[in-house]
């Protein structure tokens, strides 16, 4: 394994033989490579649904709901951040991971390398481990970078490869940031806990922790999840094999699957006041912060 590779989302983990299985296959690794990663690869995976958050719940496309001119700056958003991923230091290939054409053709007339996947990945985890298999290349690590980042730092990708090339017990790695105290109960923000090593403990789409009087603590250090995160890619060829998990089934968070099955998640802290699209209302914002940075 000689690369590193970036890719669309995350996963969990399942039964006991394929996690030992699995860590035989890293011990055997560690012996092979001094306990070393050498190589990773970015994609950043991207759906008709991802593209319009109104379809994520239908594929019924007079359910469209954004005016057109917001669709079309959601690919603006694309080149964005292939942009962005692109200055990330620890990067050897970036490539677009997508089951729309109309993406894809946008994505390459922009120069960016795409891989067609299949409308049957449930998530952005399963679209990269399809897309790296298709492929057919061996990396070490592949890091997923949601396609609507386009003010992610080049620093955030590089500091979540680095934390997993320094967690050889971990299998997964991403990044949270401070989350906004009016972003408390909102279910598009994705909240995390941490240990006191740095591991996430649990995610969310609810306020947690929550305290009894039911409000925000205003001395609380809660934080936000990132759209981003990096796998260990022997972990990632397990993943799809992994049954879903009654608590990622429950907030519909795949990375729930990956803590259920009893695998470890390195967590980074960052300074960073973006997120990604969720809601009509998110774009405007983004649209700010990109003018405020000069992001054209």
């Amino acid at each position: 394994m000689d690369r590193t590779w970036v890719t669309g989302r995350s996963r969990s983990r399942g039964s006991g033989n394929l996690c030992n299985n699995f860590y035989s296959q890293i011990r055997k690794f560690e012996e092979q490579s001094c306990g070393h990663y050498s190589s990773s690869f970015c994609f950043f995976a991207v759906s008709r649904k991802t593209a319009n958050p109104n379809l994520r719940k239908t594929n019924d496309p007079d359910q469209l709901k954004w005016p057109y001119h917001k669709y079309l700056l959601l690919n603006i958003y694309f080149q964005r951040t292939w942009e962005r991923a692109k200055l990330a230091s620890t990067l050897d290939h970036v490539v677009v991971a997508t089951d729309d054409e109309n993406i894809a053709e946008c994505c390459r007339g922009f120069g960016a390398d795409v891989i067609m996947t299949s409308e049957s990945c449930r998530n952005g985890t399963e679209r990269c481990n399809e897309a790296l298999q298709k492929l057919g290349k061996k990396f070490d690590i592949v890091v997923n970078i949601q396609g609507d980042e386009p003010v992610i730092e080049p620093e955030i990708i590089d500091g979540v490869v680095k934390a997993l090339q320094g967690a050889p017990d971990a299998v997964f790695s991403t990044a949270v940031t401070a989350l906004k105290p009016e972003d408390g109960f909102d279910p598009n923000r994705v909240k995390c806990i941490v240990d006191n090593r740095g591991y996430a403990l649990y995610f969310s789409r609810g306020l947690i922790p929550y305290n009894k009087s039911g409000k925000i603590n205003p001395e609380f250090p809660y934080f936000l999840h990132l759209g981003i995160q990096s796998y260990d890619s022997n972990f990632l060829r397990i993943y799809p094999q992994l049954p879903p998990t009654p608590l990622q089934l429950e907030e519909d968070l795949e990375q729930l699957k990956v803590l259920e099955n009893g695998y470890k998640m390195k967590v980074i802290k960052v300074d960073h006041d973006a997120h990604g699209v969720d809601t009509p209302d998110d774009v405007h914002k983004i649209e700010l912060m990109m003018r405020e940075r000069n992001i054209s």
